[in-house]
């Protein structure tokens, strides 16, 4: 599949996707960690209180300003929490203007660890409801979406076409979306077997994830969802996409093809740093992805990726 970034409408400026060739300047993570590196270290912080929120994110008295109208709603990966997934990301949006919340979703036990792991479809109503909450709260017109994995792929997508969110929300970011689902490098119904079996002793955990078998390649989810095509009217996408994705995979599945009065760009990080190797996990941490969220959310500002050394493949 082509990953050159399609033509844009005269309203939407094109994002500037391409390295600068300026030395590498200051993170855009304050925490400048090493992706996956960072990712463990929230993940662990989390334990204690999974349902916490991180740094930056759920000020509900936040209020939009003229420069950034538009709450950014975070939305997390599956067996992720709103703390380990956006604790890189969540502050640096803060420090750049936006109004920005993160909500937990797909529980199959109140306080787990492991979240987002409930049917998709479902997921999209919790989805939908924290959506009307963000915007009553800052009475912004609409919010942006920028999710990891389910949280940037189908599940959002879902309350787009299902739940009239198309209406509430003025783009969606996807990080490592599974838009088209996986194959989990050719062992997912080896997968979906172990989880059926631990699912049974770590339910607790989250470990029977219905929303792991609806990221499942040819899962019922996925043909209901894309029987209308990949995109809603109105509604632009923007994908980033890393080839050392070993978890949705083939990473080309995570490309978005745009319908009628759709915009998508389709973003493949090592065509902008060809020696980043950051993976499925630790993207949400990684400065460059950073810096191509903050310019796909305001591209009339974009500023150009310093390519950050990221030699983690995790």
């Amino acid at each position: 599949m082509a990953t050159a970034v399609p033509a844009t409408s005269a309203t939407t400026p094109t994002p500037v996707y391409a390295a600068a060739a300026a030395p590498v300047a200051p993170s855009a993570n304050a925490s400048r960690d090493l992706g996956a590196v960072g990712f463990g270290a929230a993940l662990i912080a989390s334990v204690p209180d999974p349902d916490r929120s991180p740094a930056g994110a759920n000020d509900f008295t936040c209020e939009p300003t003229a420069a950034h109208p538009y709450p950014v709603v975070l939305v997390h990966g599956t067996f992720e929490n709103a703390f380990d997934n956006w604790s890189g990301l969540a502050p640096v949006l803060r420090d750049a203007g936006y109004c920005v919340f993160a909500l937990n979703y797909g529980e199959t036990k109140p306080h787990a660890l492991m979240k987002a792991v409930g049917p998709v479809p479902v997921s999209a109503g919790e989805l939908s409801a924290y959506v009307d909450k963000v915007l009553a709260a800052t009475e912004a017109a609409k919010v942006d979406l920028v999710g990891h994995s389910q949280g940037g792929g189908l599940m959002p997508q879902w309350y787009l076409r299902f739940y009239g969110g198309a209406a509430k929300v003025h783009q969606l970011v996807g990080i490592n979306p599974s838009s088209h689902g996986t194959t989990a490098t050719g062992l997912i119904h080896l997968l979906d077997a172990v989880l059926d079996v631990a699912g049974h002793a770590g339910k607790p955990l989250g470990l029977d994830s219905p929303a792991a078998k609806d990221q499942t390649i040819g899962s019922p989810v996925l043909r209901q969802l894309y029987a209308q095509g990949d995109t809603e009217p109105g509604v632009p996408y923007t994908n980033i996409v890393t080839k050392t994705d070993i978890v949705v995979t083939p990473y080309t599945n995570q490309f978005l093809t745009a319908g009628p009065g759709a915009t998508v760009h389709n973003i493949l990080l090592q065509n902008v740093c060809p020696l980043d190797l950051t993976g499925h996990l630790g993207s949400p941490y990684d400065p460059n992805v950073n810096q191509l969220v903050l310019n796909s959310l305001d591209p009339a500002h974009a500023e150009p990726v310093h390519c950050a050394l990221m030699p983690i493949p995790v």
